[in-house]
């Protein structure tokens, strides 16, 4: 899981294999594939980057 942070402050925990798409609109929407938008605070470097993060700590184990 990764935390992001809703636009109200609500910090979240997302499954990253759930996230279809990202977008700067300039605020940052994020898509899943359930077909919810969640709006967050992080920027779509910053959500590519935990999900890298995740996916290394994952196949490291």
């Amino acid at each position: 899981m990764i935390e992001i942070t809703k636009m109200n402050g609500q910090k979240v925990l997302i499954n990253p294999d759930l996230i279809e798409t990202v977008e700067e609109t300039p605020d940052t929407v994020m898509t899943l594939t359930t077909g919810r938008k969640i709006i967050v605070k992080e920027s779509r470097q910053e959500v590519k980057n935990l999900v890298k993060l995740y996916r290394k700590d994952i196949f490291a184990d």
